[in-house]
């Protein structure tokens, strides 16, 4: 897994990721938003620690549908996708023990 370190645009689709296979973490944010900046390297030192994992880090906000289909209100907001199916979520997390939480 390569730690994703910019927010970008829309790159799946919700039906993308309910066929998709294997262990991904979706992180729905703003590279701009205070608390994404400052939960970046509780993420990325969890994350290190599960190579195998696809990260993608979308940029979220109003109207945007894929946020929108996981109804994500705070961010960051990560999303443990197992196979299609979420499989448990962690919102604003403020150290890499609640960020290894999505991994329980």
């Amino acid at each position: 897994m390569t730690y994703v370190r910019e927010y970008e645009d829309e790159s799946i689709t919700r039906e993308q990721l309910d066929e998709s296979a294997g262990l991904r973490v979706i992180e729905f944010g703003a590279n701009w938003c205070g608390y994404c900046i400052a939960a970046q390297p509780d993420i990325e030192a969890a994350l290190a620690e599960h190579p195998e994992l696809k990260h993608e880090k979308i940029a979220d906000g109003p109207g945007r549908p894929l946020g929108r289909s996981f109804r994500v209100k705070l961010w960051p907001t990560l999303i443990a996708i197992r196979d299609g199916e979420e499989i448990n979520r962690v919102v604003r997390p403020e150290s890499a023990d609640q960020v290894r939480q999505l991994f329980l």
